[in-house]
């Protein structure tokens, strides 16, 4: 029984050691031939001949077991080996990469109010509610906070549903005038069409003396702007509700799809909405600690501007990474 032994360790090969396991243990094995023996073995002897069998077959199980473990390492090892891939190697199949589609609209409309000699500032995207809600106009218990589906942590910080925050951190920690962006990402619990719970915002801030800041200067801006964004498109301010300004407006665009004769994707409506803006309430300023000052302020989603520009009919094509979409923007 020896020589098998000797044969499983002279194995060089995952086949001859399935060999030698057929040929010992397999059903016309020599572990049944010599089994079948035991009718032939005197009474006395059965017990040592098959106590000797069971150890014969311990000993033959544990070391084909051994060699197997070793043979299949080494079989890995060269696959790796074969397989390996020099990447510092230059290769004529690689293709360009570029900016996803939210980021080139983010850096387009941040490359304009730059342009207009706007500040960028970014704050953190774990908040409190004095930053978030209360600074803004937007006590405890207000109607207007279940406009905004916040996620919480248990220490009563949430993720900042909009970057409006940024704007009071801003106020607190300067003096005016005041002319910012705040871009960045923002949360709220929401997923359809036109939703996910994170996105990203554009919100920008002109605080001056009231005699330097009016609606007039917010809608010159806001006008030129979307017309840098989408071209030749008629502009409407309609009045609305926020709680941080007063007066309060959204802003509309014509149709980029329609021309503004109406079509499924402005409703049939010829319009489009795709900011908000509006006059700085005093209570904003009264809460930062300033006097005897104007402002205005505005935002809008990345998204829906990335959209719109592209052409792209589902928001949540954006972040599902189909490489059939992104390798568009190359």
């Amino acid at each position: 029984m020896k020589e098998w032994i000797n044969k499983i360790n002279e194995a060089d090969s995952l086949e001859v050691l399935e060999d030698i396991r057929v040929a010992v243990l397999g059903k016309k094995g020599v572990f049944n031939a010599e089994f079948s023996k035991m009718k032939t073995v005197p009474n006395e002897e059965k017990a040592q001949f098959a106590k000797d069998l069971n150890i014969f077959k311990g000993q033959f199980a544990s070391t084909l077991n051994f060699k197997k473990t070793e043979l299949q390492t080494l079989a890995l090892e060269q696959k790796l080996k074969e397989e390996k891939i020099d990447v510092s190697m230059f290769s004529k199949k690689a293709e360009n990469g570029s900016l996803h589609p939210v980021m080139q609209t983010m850096d387009r409309i941040v490359e304009y109010f730059e342009s207009m000699n706007f500040s960028v500032k970014t704050g953190p995207m774990i908040e409190d509610d004095f930053h978030n809600f209360e600074a803004l106009n937007l006590p405890k218990y207000h109607p207007a906070r279940d406009m905004q589906d916040t996620f919480y942590f248990a220490d009563e910080k949430l993720l900042r549903t909009h970057t409006s925050p940024v704007q009071i951190r801003t106020m607190l920690k300067e003096k005016p005038p005041i002319r910012m962006i705040a871009p960045g990402a923002v949360f709220r619990r929401d997923l359809d069409l036109t939703h996910t719970p994170m996105f990203h915002q554009v919100e920008g801030l002109v605080v001056d003396d009231k005699d330097k800041v009016s609606f007039a200067n917010l809608k010159y801006i806001l006008e030129d702007f979307l017309k840098e964004s989408f071209g030749d498109v008629d502009v409407r301010f309609r009045p609305s509700f926020f709680p941080f300004t007063e007066p309060s407006a959204e802003v509309d665009i014509s149709c980029i799809f329609c021309k503004g004769d109406g079509c499924r994707v402005c409703s049939h409506t010829g319009w489009l909405e795709v900011l908000g803006c509006g006059i700085v309430d005093p209570n904003v300023f009264e809460a930062v600690g300033y006097k005897d000052v104007s402002g205005y302020a505005f935002g809008l989603g990345v998204e829906r501007f990335a959209m719109l520009i592209h052409h792209i009919g589902d928001l949540r094509s954006l972040f599902e990474g189909d490489v059939r979409l992104l390798e568009q923007f190359q």
